[in-house]
């Protein structure tokens, strides 16, 4: 009877421990795509107001 409820809380335990791993690793999934996002977003530029950038100036 003391193995089949001390079993019973082992399997408890591991299965709690699995859904904290589980979580985890979805966190830090979703922090480190939020940082890839950061930083795709950070270096791109802006385009060129209307009417810049379509001419090449060679006066100048």
């Amino acid at each position: 009877m003391d193995t089949d409820l001390s079993m019973q809380l082992v399997s408890a335990r591991t299965a709690a421990t699995h859904g904290s791993i589980q979580t985890t690793m979805l966190k830090k999934t979703h922090e480190m795509e939020m940082n890839l996002i950061s930083m795709l977003t950070e270096n791109t530029l802006a385009p060129p107001p209307p009417g810049q950038g379509l001419k090449v100036d060679k006066q100048a």
